[in-house]
C-alpha cells in the first residue's frame, strides 16, 4: 500500500489576480513562498520517500522551498499538471469555475478535458505504487491532480469531483492499494 499526502501548490501571482492559470507557468507570489515554507514546517518530521510535483514552477518551486536542505527526492512529472484550459487559460476564476462541469468529458476549446487529466493520473499512480509501495510520498499539485486522486482512490465519480466545492486545507491523505 502506498500512502499519498496531497498538498496544493502555494499561491501564485495569477491566484492573487483572480485568474485560472491552467498550464500557464506562473510564478509563486510572496504569500505562496511563505506557504511553501509553512508546508515544509508541517512535514518536518514526516518520513517521506519522495515528493512528486508537476513540471509547472508553482508546483516544483513549492516543493523546492518546502524541502530545501532535506535529502528527499523531488520528482517532476508532467502527468501531474493542471488541466489545459486552452482558450480559457488565464481567464477569470469565476468564468472557468462555471465551465468545469461542461469539460469533464469534452475538452476545453484548444485544451483538454478532466477525463484526460484523470487518465494521466491513473498512469502516474500505477508507476508511483510500483516505485514506493509500502512507503509515504507527497504530491504537490493542482486541482486536476486531486480530482484524479479522488476518482481513482476514493472512487468518487469524476463528474462529482470536478463540480464539488473545494476548500484549501493542510493536506489530504490517500491510501492506494491497487490501480
Amino acid at each position: 500500500m502506498l500512502t499519498i499526502i496531497f498538498e496544493s501548490h502555494g499561491t501564485t501571482l495569477d491566484n492573487e489576480a483572480g485568474l485560472s492559470s491552467g498550464i500557464f507557468d506562473v510564478q509563486l507570489s510572496e504569500l505562496g513562498k511563505r506557504q511553501a515554507r509553512e508546508l515544509g514546517d508541517r512535514y518536518r518530521t514526516t518520513d517521506l520517500a519522495a515528493v512528486y510535483c508537476s513540471d509547472l514552477q508553482r508546483s516544483y518551486k513549492t516543493a523546492e522551498i518546502a524541502f530545501k536542505g532535506k535529502s528527499i527526492p523531488i520528482i517532476h512529472d508532467a502527468r501531474l499538471r493542471e488541466c489545459d484550459y486552452g482558450t480559457f487559460t488565464r481567464r477569470s476564476v469565476k468564468e472557468v469555475e462555471a465551465l468545469r462541469g461542461a469539460h469533464v468529458h469534452n475538452p476545453f476549446p484548444n485544451g483538454e478535458s478532466y477525463e484526460q487529466t484523470t487518465a494521466r493520473m491513473k498512469d502516474f499512480l500505477r508507476d508511483a505504487l510500483r516505485a514506493y509501495d509500502g512507503k509515504t510520498v507527497m504530491i504537490i499539485g493542482h486541482r486536476a491532480t486531486q480530482y484524479g486522486l479522488e476518482h481513482w482512490i476514493r472512487q468518487v465519480p469524476l463528474e462529482e469531483a470536478v463540480i464539488a466545492s473545494w476548500k484549501w486545507q493542510p493536506g489530504w491523505t490517500y491510501q492506494l492499494e491497487e490501480i
